[in-house]
Protein backbone atom coordinates (compact mmCIF):
# COMPACT_ATOMS: atom_id res chain seq x y z
CA UNK A 1 0.00 0.00 0.00
CA UNK A 2 1.52 3.79 -0.83
CA UNK A 3 1.09 6.26 1.30
CA UNK A 4 -0.74 9.56 -0.32
CA UNK A 5 0.21 13.15 0.70
CA UNK A 6 -2.65 15.48 0.28
CA UNK A 7 -2.09 18.88 -0.20
CA UNK A 8 -2.58 20.06 3.05
CA UNK A 9 -0.19 17.91 4.23
CA UNK A 10 2.60 19.58 1.94
CA UNK A 11 1.35 23.24 3.06
CA UNK A 12 1.22 22.17 6.74
CA UNK A 13 4.85 21.34 5.81
CA UNK A 14 5.86 24.81 3.91
CA UNK A 15 4.32 26.64 6.62
CA UNK A 16 6.05 24.24 9.55
CA UNK A 17 9.32 25.49 7.33
CA UNK A 18 8.33 29.18 7.05
CA UNK A 19 7.42 29.53 11.06
CA UNK A 20 11.35 27.81 11.85
CA UNK A 21 12.56 30.73 9.36
CA UNK A 22 10.59 33.61 11.12
CA UNK A 23 12.16 32.37 14.23
CA UNK A 24 15.11 32.13 13.34
CA UNK A 25 15.22 35.70 11.41
CA UNK A 26 13.67 37.17 14.82
CA UNK A 27 16.31 35.66 17.39
CA UNK A 28 19.37 36.80 15.19
CA UNK A 29 17.88 40.08 15.76
CA UNK A 30 16.28 40.37 11.95
CA UNK A 31 12.90 41.52 10.93
CA UNK A 32 10.87 39.08 9.21
CA UNK A 33 11.83 39.75 5.36
CA UNK A 34 15.25 41.33 5.85
CA UNK A 35 16.89 37.93 4.73
CA UNK A 36 14.71 37.96 1.63
CA UNK A 37 17.01 40.09 -0.14
CA UNK A 38 20.13 42.44 1.42
CA UNK A 39 20.79 44.24 -2.33
CA UNK A 40 18.61 46.81 -3.63
CA UNK A 41 15.62 46.28 -5.22
CA UNK A 42 14.14 47.69 -8.58
CA UNK A 43 10.62 49.47 -8.02
CA UNK A 44 8.66 49.52 -11.20
CA UNK A 45 8.92 52.46 -14.00
CA UNK A 46 5.95 54.13 -15.99
CA UNK A 47 7.66 56.82 -18.01
CA UNK A 48 5.59 58.88 -19.49
CA UNK A 49 6.27 61.91 -22.04
CA UNK A 50 3.74 65.14 -22.51
CA UNK A 51 4.65 68.25 -24.09
CA UNK A 52 5.54 69.78 -21.67
CA UNK A 53 7.89 67.42 -20.03
CA UNK A 54 8.05 63.68 -18.52
CA UNK A 55 6.60 62.26 -16.01
CA UNK A 56 8.07 59.49 -14.19
CA UNK A 57 5.68 57.16 -11.81
CA UNK A 58 7.40 54.63 -9.62
CA UNK A 59 5.59 52.32 -7.61
CA UNK A 60 6.16 52.27 -3.95
CA UNK A 61 3.38 51.11 -1.76
CA UNK A 62 3.59 51.37 1.87
CA UNK A 63 7.21 53.49 2.22
CA UNK A 64 7.30 56.72 3.89
CA UNK A 65 7.79 60.15 2.38
CA UNK A 66 10.98 60.63 4.73
CA UNK A 67 12.08 56.90 3.20
CA UNK A 68 12.40 58.39 -0.32
CA UNK A 69 15.75 60.41 -1.47
CA UNK A 70 15.70 61.34 -5.19
CA UNK A 71 18.52 63.24 -6.51
CA UNK A 72 19.86 64.10 -9.96
CA UNK A 73 23.57 64.37 -11.15
CA UNK A 74 25.02 64.58 -14.56
CA UNK A 75 21.70 64.24 -16.33
CA UNK A 76 21.13 60.60 -14.14
CA UNK A 77 17.48 60.90 -11.99
CA UNK A 78 18.09 58.37 -8.95
CA UNK A 79 15.04 57.54 -6.80
CA UNK A 80 16.22 55.44 -3.66
CA UNK A 81 15.56 54.63 -0.19
CA UNK A 82 13.69 52.09 1.95
CA UNK A 83 10.27 49.63 2.69
CA UNK A 84 10.41 48.16 6.00
CA UNK A 85 8.38 45.04 7.28
CA UNK A 86 5.57 46.84 9.12
CA UNK A 87 3.99 43.53 10.80
CA UNK A 88 6.30 42.55 13.90
CA UNK A 89 3.33 40.75 15.56
CA UNK A 90 2.63 38.11 13.31
CA UNK A 91 2.67 34.90 14.85
CA UNK A 92 2.14 32.99 11.38
CA UNK A 93 3.16 34.11 7.98
CA UNK A 94 2.08 32.60 5.50
CA UNK A 95 3.53 34.21 2.38
CA UNK A 96 5.46 36.99 1.73
CA UNK A 97 5.81 38.21 -1.71
CA UNK A 98 6.45 41.83 -1.31
CA UNK A 99 9.90 42.62 -1.90
CA UNK A 100 11.77 44.56 1.57
CA UNK A 101 15.04 47.14 2.03
CA UNK A 102 16.45 49.08 0.48
CA UNK A 103 15.88 50.17 -3.19
CA UNK A 104 17.32 52.20 -6.18
CA UNK A 105 16.21 53.23 -9.93
CA UNK A 106 18.02 55.20 -11.76
CA UNK A 107 16.96 56.90 -15.13
CA UNK A 108 19.20 58.43 -17.68
CA UNK A 109 17.34 62.09 -18.26
CA UNK A 110 17.42 63.72 -21.98
CA UNK A 111 19.71 66.75 -22.34
CA UNK A 112 16.78 69.36 -22.90
CA UNK A 113 15.12 69.26 -19.32
CA UNK A 114 15.31 71.35 -16.85
CA UNK A 115 16.84 69.78 -13.61
CA UNK A 116 16.70 72.70 -11.14
CA UNK A 117 12.50 72.82 -11.85
CA UNK A 118 11.96 68.80 -11.03
CA UNK A 119 9.33 68.07 -8.67
CA UNK A 120 7.53 65.19 -6.50
CA UNK A 121 4.39 63.78 -5.22
CA UNK A 122 3.06 60.53 -3.95
CA UNK A 123 -0.18 59.23 -4.05
CA UNK A 124 -1.87 55.91 -3.34
CA UNK A 125 1.29 54.57 -3.28
CA UNK A 126 2.77 56.09 -6.08
CA UNK A 127 5.71 58.38 -6.59
CA UNK A 128 5.18 60.81 -9.37
CA UNK A 129 8.10 62.60 -10.74
CA UNK A 130 7.78 65.38 -13.06
CA UNK A 131 10.74 66.85 -15.41
CA UNK A 132 9.48 69.49 -17.29
CA UNK A 133 11.75 70.15 -20.69
CA UNK A 134 13.61 73.54 -21.53
CA UNK A 135 12.76 75.20 -24.00
CA UNK A 136 14.11 74.10 -27.31
CA UNK A 137 17.53 75.87 -28.01
CA UNK A 138 18.08 76.44 -31.37
CA UNK A 139 21.84 76.25 -33.27
CA UNK A 140 23.33 79.26 -34.17
CA UNK A 141 24.95 80.10 -36.24
CA UNK A 142 28.79 81.48 -35.64
CA UNK A 143 30.26 84.14 -38.44
CA UNK A 144 33.57 83.00 -39.55
CA UNK A 145 36.62 86.42 -39.30
CA UNK A 146 39.72 86.06 -40.06
CA UNK A 147 42.71 86.20 -37.34
CA UNK A 148 41.52 88.59 -34.26
CA UNK A 149 39.09 90.62 -36.21
CA UNK A 150 41.54 93.15 -37.97
CA UNK A 151 41.70 93.69 -41.85
CA UNK A 152 43.36 90.86 -43.20
CA UNK A 153 47.18 91.63 -44.50
CA UNK A 154 48.13 92.05 -47.98
CA UNK A 155 49.92 89.26 -49.47
CA UNK A 156 52.87 91.63 -50.63
CA UNK A 157 53.09 93.47 -47.06
CA UNK A 158 54.18 90.42 -45.74
CA UNK A 159 56.78 89.64 -48.25
CA UNK A 160 58.61 92.86 -48.27
CA UNK A 161 58.54 92.84 -44.27
CA UNK A 162 55.75 95.16 -44.13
Amino acid sequence: MTAMTTMTDVFDDLRSAQDDLVRITRAHGLRVGAMASTRAWPPAVDIFERQDGYLVDVELPGVKIEDIEITVEDGLLTIQGERTFAHDEIDKTHRVERRFGPFNRSITLPSHVKTDSIDASVQDGVLMVRVPKATEVQAKRISVRLGNGKAPVAASAVKNGG
